[in-house]
């Protein structure tokens, strides 16, 4: 099991452990990961509840195998709306805006990519 640590800079993200589940498929990225913390309402409390979230993407084209997992827009998306969430309220800043940015820019990206394998009749595919 390979672990995520990009993400450590603050306490919280400290307290996060991201783990690869599963070894890369067939197009190179892999498909399982476990997210886990001890959950605690305070730092001082000693006994701490360990959660955890697990995030299945899509493994195999829908024509082939269904829908058996998330996409990677579906994750984006969340993130565009908890940022558009922040934007809106007293936690605006620069740095967000940037951010939100960079995330629309990538579902952009993703979607047109998308869309041109739809126009080319190979979404849903191992096609490229």
């Amino acid at each position: 099991m390979r672990e995520i640590t990009s993400h450590k800079l603050n306490g919280l993200n400290d307290c996060l452990k991201i783990h690869v589940l599963d070894k890369p498929g067939i197009g190179g990225a892999s498909h399982e990961y476990l997210i886990d913390w001890k959950a605690s309402l305070a730092p001082s409390v000693q006994d701490a509840v360990k959660s955890q979230t697990r995030i299945s993407f899509q493994n195999s084209p829908i024509k082939d195998a269904g829908v058996n997992g998330i996409s990677i827009e579906a994750l984006i998306a969340i993130c565009i709306d908890r940022l558009q969430g922040f934007q809106s309220s007293a936690y605006k800043c620069r740095e967000n805006a940037i951010a939100l940015t960079h995330l629309e820019d990538a579902m952009h990206w993703l979607q047109h990519r998308t869309r041109e394998r739809l126009a080319r009749g190979v979404e849903g595919t191992t096609a490229n």
